[in-house]
């Protein structure tokens, strides 16, 4: 097992792109059990600058979150998003899987294409699986790399309601004619609940 670790760790150092276990099958000797040797390697890097942290259904080695400031000054300055693409990517990454006709009604405007090609261009959302519905439109859902940037497991680890208001994201009055909402529902949010925060 000492030997299956060493390989793994040596391959997800190497890999600029998250690795799944599949790959790892693929790449090591025959019988060799990476999923495990990955178990091992996770507890190995606790509390060291390097953790081995789980993207979507691959791995992948990450400076530790509060080291963060010492990569300051390799960081690129990228352009910011516009707001639509933001509210387009918030859209999706808590709907999905999401059609465009659902994005706009959303939204309450029409979507551009321009908006939708620059996310898919930036590899943080692609296509999904058509609906069974009428004209099977394609749906929207966000890649591994949008998991990878913002440092999470699935996409229901997204913040939900309490924690975007106490980041101070959200405004702490409840909407015109919601009076009689409380924050005390929030408690009883699951996961899905997250979707409240685009409805109409």
């Amino acid at each position: 097992m000492g030997e299956q670790e060493r390989m793994v760790e040596a391959v997800l150092f190497a890999s600029v792109e998250p690795v799944s276990v599949k790959e790892l099958e693929a790449r090591m000797p025959h019988g060799s059990d990476p999923a495990e040797a990955l178990v091992h390697l996770k507890k190995r890097y606790e509390g060291r600058g390097v953790h081995l942290v789980r993207v979507g259904d691959a791995w992948a080695m990450r400076t530790a979150g509060d080291l963060g400031f010492l990569m300051q000054k390799e960081t690129v300055e990228t352009r910011k998003l516009s707001r639509a693409a933001i509210e387009t990517l918030a859209i999706v990454a808590y709907h999905q899987p999401v059609t465009r006709a659902e994005i706009e009604e959303i939204r309450g405007v029409s979507v551009s294409r321009g908006t939708i090609d620059q996310l898919i261009e930036m590899e943080w959302i692609r296509f999904g699986r058509r609906r069974m519905t009428p004209g099977r439109p394609v749906t929207f859902v966000v890649t591994q790399g949008f998991l990878d940037h913002f440092g999470l497991e699935n996409a229901r680890d997204l913040p939900g309601l309490k924690e975007l208001r106490a980041a101070g994201l959200l405004d702490n009055r409840p909407p015109p004619g919601a009076d009689a909402l409380h924050d005390d529902d929030d408690e009883d949010e699951s996961p899905e609940g997250q979707n409240e925060l685009f409805e109409d």
